[in-house]
């Protein structure tokens, strides 16, 4: 088996075993802020070395150009999205933990506590 596909195989699992353990964490963790947390960061990993490894795999140049366009896109859209969704929970209260007693975004974001 040539050093090309072991790469691409070790690439694709490493990314499957990321996305299970983001699972884990959407499962897990107790409220919507540590969930997110979870699904970006770790899913973002996943979903870049998934396509690293298929792009690898394929070793078409153009094929392999827009595979990795793609996990670039990831990248960069991922975060600002979950970040997004985020910050329109907290400004609509939804989940807020009540063991918090100081609360550091209430001034930047305009809201009461």
């Amino acid at each position: 088996m040539p050093i090309r596909l072991i790469a691409a195989y070790f690439l694709m699992i490493t990314g499957s075993a990321f996305a299970i353990v983001t699972v884990l964490g959407l499962l897990r963790f107790p409220d919507v802020y540590t969930r997110i947390h979870a699904g970006a960061v770790v899913l973002t990993i996943s979903a870049v070395l998934v396509t690293m490894g298929t792009a690898i795999y394929v070793w078409d140049f153009f094929l392999s150009a827009k595979i990795i366009l793609i996990g670039i896109f990831f990248l960069f859209s991922n975060p600002m999205a979950t970040h997004a969704i985020a910050r329109a929970s907290y400004k609509r209260e939804i989940a807020l933990p009540k063991e918090y007693e100081i609360d550091a975004y209430s001034d930047y974001l305009g809201r009461d506590v």
